[in-house]
């Protein structure tokens, strides 16, 4: 009775420990590891006040038009997409240190970003336009002289603002970690004008009629790209053929008109 206690305990002790070793293995699974129902999970980090984009609704709930194509396009690769809120100003930190697998957020292709990191095809146009109050004195970009411009930090409108003339003759470019703030310092008399993407502007437009206005003329035309880590060209390559199918079975021209009333998606 005593050996068959023993060898009893032994197996349990087994059991035991084999299951602590499949734990602990699991925990060190990285961001591309599997996610739910067995399937891999893409890590994507994002600006969550970038509308109509990525962006919390009334119910704290992440949406926008690239919350939709991403949850779309790794359903495409046989994955899930999980997103990840992270600060605009450290995003290619992020990806190149692996605690996210893409960026996707309106991400402006650039020949300095494009040294960083690897890019998508464009799939979406944008221009860094000036935003006012609609009943400022300010009616033309040449009217920035002596003024107040607000740019969210690091993003492509700092670029597309010192690429123009009227750069040297404006008094104070001021940075803020999001467009909400500059937009809302902009309604509150503290900055006498906004330079950010006008697809953002355009959503802001819709959503609080008769405040902001555009000046005429673009600062800067761009085109969005997904960003990938360098070096992970398997990854790049398998989005990049999911959105092409996207493009062709009609999905991302169903997810642009919900957004944005039209078929805007670049092909």
């Amino acid at each position: 009775m005593k050996k068959t206690t023993i060898a009893l305990l032994f197996a349990v002790l087994f059991l035991v420990l084999t299951g602590c070793s499949d734990k602990s293995s699991d925990g060190e699974k990285s961001t591309a590891d599997t996610g739910k129902e067995g399937t891999k999970e893409i890590i994507i980090g994002v600006d969550d006040k970038f509308a109509p984009m990525g962006f919390r609704d009334d119910k704290n709930n992440l949406v926008g038009f690239d919350i939709d194509m991403a949850t779309a396009a790794a359903e495409h690769m046989g994955a899930t997409a999980k997103f990840q809120p992270i600060d605009w100003k450290t995003k290619e930190t992020e990806l190149s240190s692996g605690r996210i697998d893409l960026i996707w957020n309106g991400y402006t292709i650039t020949k300095e970003r494009q040294e960083k990191v690897l890019f998508t095809k464009p799939y979406l146009d944008n221009n860094q336009v000036v935003v006012t109050l609609v009943d400022s004195d300010v009616k033309a970009i040449e009217d920035l002289d002596g003024k107040t411009v607000g740019v969210q930090a690091l993003s492509s409108a700092g670029p597309a603002l010192e690429s123009h003339p009227i750069h040297e003759k404006i008094k104070n470019i001021t940075e803020f970690a999001d467009n909400v703030l500059a937009l809302t310092d902009l309604k509150t008399g503290r900055l006498d004008a906004v330079v950010l993407d006008e697809v953002v502007i355009d959503y802001y437009m819709t959503t609080e009629e008769g405040v902001f206005t555009k000046l005429d003329g673009s600062l800067a035309v761009e085109e969005y790209g997904v960003g990938v880590k360098k070096g992970n060209e398997k990854l790049l390559e398998k989005l990049q053929k999911a959105l092409d199918t996207m493009n062709e079975d009609g999905t991302s021209a169903e997810i642009s008109t919900e957004w944005f009333g039209e078929d805007k998606v670049l092909r």
